[in-house]
């Protein structure tokens, strides 16, 4: 399988535009244009029958102490954990690419709707990580289903990474309903896999790795 980006080349900085905020000079951050980026796939293995798209941040802090707090600093030893920026599932094996935009066009306070995608667009969604991120935010809290782009802490000191991994599967719908999660799709597809391709990008609001990458 081979899988690649019109957005941004693999191991590269991912564009602003694909990001759900940038960096403010008076407010630390803003929130951008949050569009999906493309992605293109080929040479799927024989017997595809659903595709599945999963995006992860891997360099998310694990206790949130010092996150986006003046004067302070995420040390680059602390534990980090997963967050899941986009999951999507059931695309049919005969789709070979998602064009920028296509499913998030702007950041969407309280989330987009789903699972369903709706407008004949085939797949289903599930929940980001944004929908506990928020959970406790008057204005933004919601269910955020599809895809929410890169927003790490600006005081963090280390550059965050974040995956996009396609896999082929041997199933035409997984078994996961309603609000499903990342690690949900993760344990649903064990034993389906029948290949699996993936690039990475990277991203900070943290001005200091910026300028020095």
């Amino acid at each position: 399988m081979k899988l690649w980006s019109e957005s941004f080349k693999d191991g590269a900085a991912i564009p602003g535009e694909f990001a759900f905020g940038v960096i403010d000079p008076a407010t630390h951050v803003t929130l951008s244009a949050n569009r999906n980026p493309h992605l293109a796939w080929s040479d799927l293995p024989a017997g595809t029958r659903s595709l599945a798209l999963i995006c992860h941040d891997y360099d998310v802090p694990s206790r949130g102490d010092d996150v986006n707090q003046e004067g302070k600093t995420v040390p680059a030893d602390l534990p980090r954990v997963d967050f899941f920026h986009w999951v999507l599932i059931d695309l049919p094996a005969s789709v070979s690419s998602i064009a920028a935009g296509q499913y998030s066009n702007e950041v969407t306070p309280r989330g987009k709707p789903g699972p369903e995608i709706g407008g004949g667009r085939p797949g289903r969604h599930g929940i980001n990580d944004y929908t506990g991120w928020f959970a406790g935010d008057k204005d933004m809290a919601g269910d955020y289903f599809g895809y929410d782009g890169p927003c790490p802490p600006w005081n963090d000191s280390i550059m965050h990474h974040y995956v996009f991994t396609l896999y082929a599967l041997d199933v035409e719908r997984l078994p996961v309903e309603g609000k499903f999660s990342g690690p949900q799709v993760r344990d649903a597809m064990r034993g389906h896999i029948l290949g699996e391709a993936k690039i990475a990008g990277t991203y900070t609001l943290n001005p200091k790795l910026a300028k020095a990458g």
